[in-house]
């Protein structure tokens, strides 16, 4: 009896072991770095594993049956895959993680001009991957900022929608964009040229906020932008984005790269945009939202050298018919008195490159140029301009034992010319200037950066600009780093100010104006948290200090119908704390969260003004959910910002001297079962917010946009009349938000690798 006992409990035990002997074991990646303590889990079971320092893992003793496998990693987009096993197979599958958030320690390289982890850089950079403007699908660059903290697209004007990028309260002229590193888009792209750069070559995107003209010059005053885009070696094969929405509007992005033999790697990226349907939801007979079509192509080439040295070449052509004004507007009507429009033709040629030098040294010769010609009118007021911008630049990268060194010369060329008054000849000027800073690392928790710039600028004279940076590393995940420096700028009036365009206002420089200079310092510190069931919390916190000596702010105040500027005769302030919190979890919940408040203001003869159009407070959002079991992603994004001083036309005039606090709310489902499709749908401005909410008018005088039948006193200013009672002249600066309603739109999106 005991025999047979023995041999059912010996064949129960085969029988268990066949039913247990399959296994899933494979390797996980992430830009061909092995990644150490991805968490491994069999999705439903309580099966968990870590992978280890080469990236591997396995799961043993599995019964043959179907499994679903997710992959997680802190910064990393989680995976899923669907796998059956059958009985004594070892089954293989690799992962490979894409970027996720911005709190990662990828390398960064606009901080300091060359590239180090970003933990290790002295100068807080923000950084954003695809992943994060996937959140909320935009045409263009410029709207895509807009969930970003301390980062507020600014539109200027209801007709013609043109707009510029503010940083922690400062206006557009303030703020460097740069592609590449390069400075092209700055003066009258600043303006008009930052729609068009195809979302498909985007790698990331880098932030600075405060100073940087002691490495980046004129411009740079309230910080940078550096649009960085894809190496063409790790770039998708193909990649096709395009998205509708339920107002008309059609946009698309198409990107592919290709051998050229073993000589070169070259990438093209197409973006075309296209609205052409008037719409007027609030009754004032003008366009809520310009009409546009534009197109923008960008080539990039990276050469093979045996040296394995950096040699990349890019351009870009982009242009861009846009136009807003009265619903009977057409063509015929451009720069007539008949019928008011704002029509905008904008056409440029853009070139930049990398070159290291072939020498045992890390010199690295970079270059860009511009042309950036404008064909404009406001009503009948025509605005023809041309830009040109070169720029050349030579760094010299050196270590020496804890000295970190850079050193760099540079020359820029700016040509500018327009058919203003204010314009009697091109301006012409070289501005040459040579660079250094010193990264001294004392240990591994304490370094100094300290840097200076000169500039020569033919207009101006001299021009020195110091930094200074100070890194203190407790540990891995805290990190406090203080920064100041001095920041300039030399204003041009007609590339930057769009009020100055419109005919609406006139124009009073009541004196030459000198360039602009500031003091800076900024305190920031990053904490990293993570839990030992794989939860992350990231906190980074900043405060600034700015301090105008001299400041050109455009005054609205004092004649209604002048925009009156002059050096300032006091000093400028802006200052304020900005918080972003990013927290992710295992069970597929995701949030970004970001706050700032700041106080931005002038003083003059003892009065403190705050500056028009700078909001106290702003808040950002992103909190994404993932139902693996349904394939899809759901984000739900927006913004929400305190109120602002606005440009008002006088006593009388009836709209709201300051903006309610307002807020923008977007929601996007994505289903992505299919291999390498996404589809996706959303709807934009979930609450139907428009500027027009609680005043009376946007547009003062839409009815009559050539102001005949206004009455003007000996002075100039609009008189009261029965057909004018607030004695207002047409005028369509006085906006602070987006003028488009409430709108679904659905998308779809390939990319082969």
């Amino acid at each position: 009896m005991k025999k047979i006992i023995y041999i059912a409990l010996a064949l129960i035990a085969q029988i268990s072991n066949a039913q247990d002997n399959a296994s899933i074991s494979g390797n996980v990646s992430s830009n061909d770095i092995s990644v150490n303590g991805a968490v491994i889990k069999i999705v439903e079971t309580s099966r968990t594993t870590i992978t280890d320092s080469l990236g591997n893992y396995m799961f043993e003793k599995l019964t043959p049956g179907k499994y679903k496998i997710r992959v997680s990693y802190i910064g990393k987009k989680t995976i899923q895959e669907n796998i059956v096993l059958i009985q004594n197979v070892n089954f293989q599958q690799d992962f490979y993680l894409e970027n996720e958030d911005h709190f990662l320690d990828e390398v960064v390289i606009t901080g300091t001009l060359k590239a180090v982890r970003r933990s290790e850089s002295p100068v807080p950079v923000e950084t954003y991957s695809p992943v994060f403007f996937k959140k909320n699908p935009t045409s263009n660059i410029f709207e895509a900022l807009q969930n970003v903290n301390g980062v507020r697209p600014q539109l200027n004007c209801n007709v013609c929608n043109t707009g510029d990028i503010h940083i922690n309260g400062l206006e557009g002229p303030y703020t460097l964009v740069l592609i590449d590193g390069m400075p092209i888009v700055s003066g009258l792209s600043t303006v008009y040229g930052l729609s068009g750069i195809p979302n498909s070559l985007l790698e990331r995107i880098e932030i600075v906020k405060g100073p940087a003209s002691s490495l980046y010059g004129s411009e740079a005053v309230g910080g940078l932008i550096n649009i960085i885009t894809k190496n063409p070696k790790g770039a998708p094969v193909f990649s096709a984005d395009g998205f509708t929405t339920s107002w008309g509007e059609a946009n698309l992005d198409l990107g592919f790269k290709a051998n050229v033999g073993k000589t070169a790697t070259v990438l093209v990226g197409t973006n075309y945009f296209n609205y052409d349907n008037p719409i007027d939801n609030n009754g004032d007979n003008f366009t809520d939202v310009t009409l546009q079509e534009r197109i923008s192509v960008f080539q990039k080439w990276n050469f093979n050298r045996k040296s394995n040295k950096l040699f990349s070449l890019a351009g870009r052509y982009f242009y861009e018919d846009r136009w807003g004004g009265e619903m009977q507007w057409n063509k015929s009507f451009r720069g007539g008195d008949e019928v008011y429009g704002e029509s905008i033709y904008t056409e440029r040629y853009e070139l930049l490159g990398a070159y290291e030098l072939p020498i045992k040294e890390k010199m690295l010769l970079s270059f860009s140029y511009t042309d950036h010609d404008q064909n404009s009118v406001y009503g009948n007021t025509k605005y023809l301009a041309r830009q040109k911008i070169g720029f050349t630049q030579l760094t010299w990268d050196k270590k020496i034992k804890n000295h970190d060194l850079l050193f760099g010369t540079a020359i820029r060329y700016n040509f500018y010319d327009d058919n203003t008054t204010a314009t009697v000849t091109a301006d012409e000027s070289w501005i040459p200037s040579i660079f250094v800073q010193d990264e001294i690392k004392f240990n591994e928790k304490n370094s100094v950066l300290l840097g200076a710039r000169y500039d020569y600028n033919s207009s101006h004279g001299s021009i020195f600009t110091p930094r200074f940076a100070y890194k203190y590393k407790a540990t891995a995940n805290d990190i406090i780093r203080l920064n100041a420096g001095t920041g300039f700028r030399v204003v041009n009036l007609f590339t930057e100010e769009h009020a100055a365009l419109t005919g609406a206002r006139d124009v009073i420089v009541l004196e030459n104006l000198k360039p602009e200079q500031s003091y800076n310092v900024n305190l920031n510190y990053l904490k990293k948290m993570y839990t030992g069931n794989g939860n992350f919390i990231g906190i980074e916190t900043s405060a600034w200090y700015t301090y105008f000596t001299n400041s050109i702010i455009p005054d609205y105040d004092t004649n209604p119908n002048q925009i009156i500027y002059k050096n300032l005769d006091g000093f400028a302030v802006t200052k304020g704390i900005s918080t972003n919190v990013d927290m992710t979890f295992q069970n597929g919940l995701k949030l970004i969260l970001g706050a700032t408040y700041m106080d931005v203001s002038k003083t003059e003869d003892d009065i403190k003004t705050r500056q028009i159009l700078t909001e106290k407070f702003s808040g950002t959002w992103a909190i994404s959910y993932r139902l693996p079991k349904l394939f899809i992603d759901i984000d739900y994004t927006g913004n929400v910002y305190g109120p602002m001083r606005l440009p008002l036309l006088g006593e009388l005039d009836p709209r709201k001297e300051y903006s309610p606090t307002f807020s923008i709310q977007n929601i996007q489902f994505t289903f992505n079962k299919f291999k390498n499709f996404e589809i996706y749908a959303g709807i934009k401005n979930l609450l139907n917010w428009t500027p027009n909410n609680g005043n009376p008018f946007i547009i003062a005088r839409a009815n009559d946009p050539f102001d005949k039948n206004v009455q003007f006193d000996p002075s100039g200013k609009a008189m009261v009349t029965p057909d004018n009672p607030y004695g207002l002249t047409f005028d369509p600066a006085y906006v602070y938000g987006p003028n488009q309603g409430i709108r679904s739109f659905f998308g779809l999106r390939y990319t082969l690798k």
